[in-house]
């Protein structure tokens, strides 16, 4: 047998350079402090300069860079910056999104595009700008935020533009895993199920909504934000070497009935 030395190193990212976008607050704050942790240099890109300046000073070594995801332009100027200062870019943390809850008969035809662009185009177009510097170094690991509303509907949560954006970023990540696996670039998507967030504020204090997750989850309660950490590690370290183009579904079980 093959040893492996210590197990644990299948985790770390010492020297190599994550980029997470929405690390402004909620998940994404959790996911840049969390890779930061194993060892990597991390970027972080969002909207809102001061939250991640704020960021960044806890976290030495790494840039922040204010940037609107839904803007081509803006995309391009994080790939570039982390490239200027970092030389490289070995995981990308696709995280940035937007939804609300709305019924397709008042939702508008400019939110569900808006809600497409930043959810789906954002991701394809970052995934692109990211690779080629990636297979240049000899690979690389791409993790797409999903939701398990990529698998299934959402209703009674009425979230019809959400649901479509999650799905489109569920089959994008096995297209694209199948298109760059040859040339060591691996693309996985993380879906969470209930997590408290910023997307989800209120629902952790609103007793209607935690009957309902109560009643339909296998595990009775939504998911805290360190149960993401260990399968963000999985895909995005060595420790997923052979895997590409999966889902990897933490919803207590959720999408499990």
């Amino acid at each position: 047998m093959t040893s492996v030395g210590n197990p644990l190193d299948l985790f770390r990212l010492d020297g190599r350079t994550a980029i997470v976008t929405g690390a402004s607050a909620g998940l994404g704050d959790r996911f840049a402090r969390v890779l930061h942790a194993v060892g990597a240099n991390v970027v972080v890109a969002a909207r809102r300069a001061d939250r991640l300046e704020a960021l960044s000073a806890d976290l030495p070594n790494s840039l922040a860079v204010a940037a609107d995801l839904s803007v081509a332009e803006d995309r391009e100027r994080l790939v570039q910056a982390t490239i200027d200062r970092f030389g490289r870019i070995d995981v990308l943390v696709n995280n940035a999104g937007i939804g609300h809850k709305v019924a397709v008969e008042e939702e508008s035809l400019e939110e569900f595009r808006a809600t497409m662009e930043l959810n789906v185009t954002a991701i394809w177009h970052l995934c692109k700008l990211a690779t080629p510097t990636m297979i240049a170094h000899g690979g690389g690991s791409i993790v797409n935020i999903a939701s398990m509303l990529g698998h299934v509907a959402a209703s009674p949560v009425k979230q019809a533009h959400y649901c479509a954006s999650k799905g489109a970023v569920v089959n994008l990540t096995r297209e694209l895993a199948a298109q760059w696996a040859r040339k060591g670039v691996r693309v996985n998507a993380l879906c969470p199920g209930w997590f408290r967030s910023e997307m989800t504020a209120g629902m952790e204090s609103d007793e209607g909504s935690q009957r309902f997750i109560a009643t339909m989850s296998p595990i009775p309660r939504m998911g805290d934000e360190h149960e993401l950490d260990a399968a963000l590690l999985l895909l995005a370290g060595p420790g997923s070497s052979f895997m590409t183009g999966q889902s990897v579904i933490v919803d207590g079980g959720w999408t499990a009935r």
